[in-house]
């Protein structure tokens, strides 16, 4: 496995669970001053302004989350030759919702961790952002146990079931 390993979060519309992911995983991807996971977001259907929903962006900086370069973009992007390789490809669409979660082709490891999409919340502003940040806590804690997984001597299978086993754990 490389030391950096790149994830890409896929969502359909890459406004809400996707950009909180990578985000997120940015954020908190750095150990020992040594950055051990970068994240990436892309969606099958893309916001057209590219720009991710303003409540996502809201709540991650209350949480003192960096927002600088995210955007809504097409999982066409990564699919250039000079995007970067993805070791980890994670959908965070909610498929009990009848979501449709889009598919990877090609080889990196896989995961599915479903969240309902807080884009979806009604009611006030303050109830509206009080879902993003619920899910921004849900993804939370499987990225802190995946930025914590010992690395050394981890092949593409195994990283694949370690992220498929921390569904159990959020």
């Amino acid at each position: 496995m490389p030391d950096t390993l790149n994830v890409l979060f896929l969502c359909t519309h890459n406004s809400a669970r996707s950009i909180l992911s990578e985000a997120l995983l940015n954020h908190l991807g750095h150990k020992d001053g040594v950055q051990r996971f970068r994240g990436f977001s892309a969606g099958s259907s893309p916001r057209e302004n590219q720009q991710p929903n303003p409540l996502a962006l809201r709540a991650l900086q209350d949480a003192g989350i960096d927002t600088q370069g995210l955007s809504s973009k097409s999982w066409d992007v990564f699919a250039q030759p000079d995007a970067p390789h993805m070791d980890l490809v994670i959908t965070v669409c909610d498929n009990a919702a009848g979501e449709a979660c889009p598919f990877w082709p090609g080889h990196p490891a896989t995961a599915h961790w479903g969240y309902p999409d807080p884009s979806n919340a009604t009611g006030t502003e303050a109830e509206r952002l009080d879902a993003f940040r619920l899910t921004l806590l849900a993804i939370r804690r499987r990225i802190e146990l995946l930025v914590n997984l010992p690395l050394e001597g981890v092949d593409r299978l195994r990283l694949q079931q370690t992220a498929r086993d921390l569904v159990q754990q959020g």
